[in-house]
This record gives C-alpha cells, structure tokens and sequence, in this order.
C-alpha cells in the first residue's frame, strides 16, 4: 500500500509540474490583432553580388577542418599563414620586435574574413548583403498585408531581415521604414517588436530616434544592448584563463550536443586542472608573453575579422567601450585612429544615443505607453578567456547585462544569506530564484523580466517566442503574473519542456558547480582534489593503455 501511495504522489508531482508546458506550448497558435515585427541576430546568411554566400559564423569550424563553402581545400591559404607568421614569431623572439607578427596576423587573418569585412569607415565594399530572395520576401511583406481574410496576425507573419554587420543607427532607419510600410499595408495604428541578439541593438537605437509612437510593445530575448562579455571583454583585452572555466564550457559543448569529448581526454584536462599544472602553465606563458603581445594582437585581429562591423561594437559594454577603441586603433592620434576615423565616428554616435542611455531609453518606452518584457536565459558558461567566465550567464552575455540589472551570485556561489535576508526585510524575497543564483529585483523592469535557466543565448525556444509576442501586441502592460509560468524557469532541452523552477529541479548546469571541486578553500582540500583526480585519471589511462593492447 505505501509502494502504491508513494508511486501515485510521483506521478501527480510530475504531471503538476509539466502541466503548464503542456497546457502552452506552441507559439504557432500565437494570434494578435496588430502585426508582431520579428528582429533576431546574426542568423541571416549574406551574400556578394553574384549570389555568392560570403563567410559566416556558422563556416568557421569548416574553416579550422581545412574546407570551406563548397569543399574548397584552404591549404594553400594555411600555408600562406605559416610562411607569412613562422619567421614573424622567430624575429619577434630574437628581437623582442612583434610589429612583422601583428602586421602579418592582420593580413592573413583578413584573407579568410576578406569578403565579410567592412571599409575604414563602416561600409560595404562588394555590393554584399542579403540575398536577392529575401529582398523580395521583404518588398512582399511590405507590399502586402498578411493578414488576409484571417481576421487576425499569425507570430510569424513579419521578420524584418537585414545586414547585422552594419551600424544600428543606419539599419534603424532601414527598420523605421519598415514599420511605416506594415502600418500602411495592414491599416494597422501600431506594431509589435519581438527582438533578439544583435536585433535589440537596432531596436534601441530605434528607440532613440524615433521613439515608441507606432509601437505597441516590445519584448527582448537574449539583448546584448548592455554588453555581452563574450564579445567585449575578449576586444579589450581583458583575458584570463581560468583552468576550471575551461573544464565547464567542454561539458557544455557535450552537454549542447555540439561534439562528445572522449572520457581519457576530458579527465587529462581535469586533472590538469586539479592539481594546478595547468594553472601553473598558463601563468608561466602569460607572465613571458602577455604584456608584449596583447596590444598588437588584439588590435590585428580585431580589424581582420569582426570588429569592422559596427552592429557587433553596439555589444560592448559601457565601461570597456573607451578601452575597447584604445587596444583596437591605439591612442588618439595614432595611425589607425586616422585611418579609421569614419568607422569610430559611428561608434561614437552609437555609444552617445544608446549604449550610455539605455536604462533612459527603457524609460522612453515605458512613459511612450509601450509595453515591455525582457527575457534574461542562464546556465551556460562564457568562453574561458574571459575574465567574467565565472558569471552568471547564457553563454555570450551575463545575466546582469541581458536582464537590464539583475544581480546575481558567480557560478560557484549563492546569494548570501544576509543579503537575501535583506531582501526578505523589505519585502522583496519573491524575486529570489529558487538556486539563490538571481535577485530580479534591481531589474530596470523586474515585474516584466522573466528568467528562463538551461535555454542557451542561441536557443530560441517556443516557450519564449510565446511571451515576446504577447508581450510586444498585448493591449496592456503584461507581467510575470499574467503567464501560467513563475519568473524563474527552468528548460529541459531534451524534452523541450518549461517547468516552474523549484529548489529540487533548478541544478541544470552540466558541470559541477560545488565550489569545492574547483575552489577548495585549504592546503588540504587543495592536496586532496589533487590527489582524487590524478587517481582517476591514472585509472583511465591504464585503462587506455590496456585497451590500446588489446586492439593490437
């Protein structure tokens, strides 16, 4: 009888908790009565003038395999990299002398990114941009109202595509004359936004220029207005790899699906971590190359690969734009800074009208009666050369910058107990997760920020689709108490289901996040994770060794 009474409570706790994502789960039944205009990132494939693809993100892991569109063997151009770099190295050690090593880095590196980049001052060289059929996909939708004899708008009825290389300020106009074209078509007084990435840059500065008077409302996913670290702190040259960072974004990358990691390989690096031999590494290697290399190598590859592209600059944050400007061109005067002087007047423009006005700009939004929601994902790790790896965050931006404020705990800690006692005081303890990692409450918006963890930054779920386009064509102000989830979410990639995040079901993150494997706080803690991990890996390796025997 007890074996049956517990087995039922199971069952009515599991089905409680995946009730709400049955009971909404898809965003194709989304219907509003104004049209929801859809802006995401970097997704958009370009193309050259003659119908070419140029170079993506999505091609760089066929770049580093040695192919590139179209199976095109790139040996001749590594080649080239190593005759041009090899002797640059070998001078650059002889004579302490690395200009030779940062010129040439620049022109290589250019070659593979050289249909990609733009000029000195922010534009198009090659007539490149989006693809003839997605120009006349957008003169269709500008032309044409979507709604036909419906009665209503579907989610996906608009996107606005673009060139997300280009300056947000430019593209903003590009954005505005959309918007004015949908109105005119639909007959429709307002529009909603639901944007995503690099889209809540153009957003923003969309905001800046022409305010919220045709729009509805708006609703950000993954913004990268504030900064995204993986971007900005990577171009100012603040690096710092962190051995126990490096073991995280492995199990992640397993974690995603993106490649297995074979177990001897994975247990090596651990135990490389462990015991400090890969700290100690890193550390002799910086101390003899970093202050003589940085500057010159940021700056090289910088110019040869993204940082032409003044849509990516908007993801710098406010405090490393200026250092940013400083290790890409150098200081006021210098060469680079005159050569580029159209290009930084852009950057400029931009960091003045949004990046340093943002939380003003949120204000704008809301006093123009627009609504506003916000979508903040987490439980993926930044990039380990980045000295803010250990933040929370959905693998390009922390939490406190796409959540406009949120604060929050490092991967290995938890909020303090004094601190959410604090909070409780004042009332305010219902905007602390349930894994004390995120206070909601020093959001810019925190009734109408939501926080989704196990999402990643590029993963776009129905779920979350559901509340932007809510959101952006709701006719009121919606908040997280107009939706059948809580704040706090958590997202089970497997199954492609939204739960309420719970004490019990909120450890989602693929790697281990108790500070006491990776951050044992004594001598002897220290000695003791050394030793374990080196037993383990010794285990494997003789494993390795008497399977390798076998197998002849």
């Amino acid at each position: 009888m007890k074996r049956f009474i517990s087995l039922f409570l199971s069952v009515v706790i599991v089905f409680s908790l995946m009730a709400p994502a049955f009971s909404w789960v898809d965003v194709n039944e989304s219907k509003s009565q104004i049209p929801v205009i859809r802006i995401s990132g970097d997704g958009e494939a370009l193309y050259d003038a003659e119908g070419n693809k140029i170079f993506h993100y999505r091609d760089i892991a066929k770049l580093v395999s040695g192919n590139n569109e179209g199976g095109t063997d790139n040996s001749e151009l590594y080649k080239s990299m190593a005759e041009s770099l090899l002797p640059a190295i070998a001078k650059g050690l002889a004579t302490d002398n690395w200009d030779d090593l940062y010129a040439g880095l620049e022109t290589e590196i250019s070659k593979i990114f050289a249909n990609s980049l733009l000029d000195e001052n922010g534009n198009v060289t090659n007539n490149s941009g989006l693809s003839q059929s997605r120009k006349k996909q957008m003169e269709n939708k500008r032309n044409n109202n979507q709604m036909g004899n419906k009665g209503y708008f579907s989610w996906n009825d608009y996107w606005f595509h673009y060139d997300w290389r280009l300056d947000p300020m430019e593209t903003a106009d590009e954005f505005n004359s959309f918007i004015k074209d949908i109105k005119r078509t639909t007959g429709c007084e307002k529009v909603g936004i639901a944007a995503t990435c690099l889209g809540t840059n153009i957003v923003m500065a969309y905001v800046s220029k022409y305010g919220v008077e045709d729009i509805q409302g708006i609703g950000m996913d993954g913004s990268v207005v504030g900064g995204a670290e993986i971007l900005s702190e990577v171009i100012c040259a603040k690096f710092d790899v962190d051995p126990p960072a490096l073991m995280r974004i492995l199990q992640d990358v397993e974690g995603l699906g993106l490649f297995s990691i074979d177990e001897f390989i994975t247990e090596t690096i651990d135990m490389l971590v462990q015991t400090g031999i890969l700290e100690g590494v890193i550390s002799t290697t910086e101390n003899i190359f970093y202050d003589k290399l940085v500057e010159g190598t940021t700056s090289a590859l910088a110019l040869s690969t993204f940082y032409t592209w003044p849509n990516y600059w908007g993801c710098v944050s406010p405090e490393d734009y200026e250092l940013a400007k400083y290790y890409v061109f150098g200081e006021e005067g210098s060469e680079k800074r005159i050569k580029y002087a159209g290009l930084i007047e852009k950057l400029d423009n931009y960091d003045k009208e949004v990046r340093q006005r943002v939380p003003e700009l949120i204000q704008k939004i809301k006093d123009g009666g627009a609504n506003f929601g916000v979508i903040s994902k987490y439980g993926y790790q930044i990039i380990p050369i980045c000295a803010s790896s250990d933040m929370v965050a959905d693998q390009f931006a922390s939490v406190k910058r796409s959540s406009f404020g949120a604060t929050t705990s490092d991967v290995y800690e938890t909020l303090s107990d004094e601190y959410i006692a604090q909070r409780t005081a004042e009332g305010k303890e219902h905007y602390i997760s349930p894994d004390k990692l995120i206070d909601a409450s020093t959001c810019l918006t925190p009734d109408s920020t939501w926080f989704i963890k196990g999402s990643s930054h590029s993963n776009w779920t129905t779920y979350e689709m559901k509340i932007l386009y809510e959101v952006a064509s709701a006719d009121r102000q919606l908040t997280i108490n107009d939706f059948p989830y809580s704040q706090f979410m958590v997202y089970d990639t497997k199954a492609d289901l939204l739960y309420p995040m719970t004490e019990e079901n909120c450890h989602t993150e693929n790697w281990n996040s108790n500070p006491d494997v990776y951050k044992p706080s004594s001598f002897f803690d220290k000695l003791n994770v050394a030793i374990n991990a080196f037993l383990r890996w010794f285990k494997l390796l003789v494993e390795f060794i008497v399977e390798n025997i076998k197998n002849g």
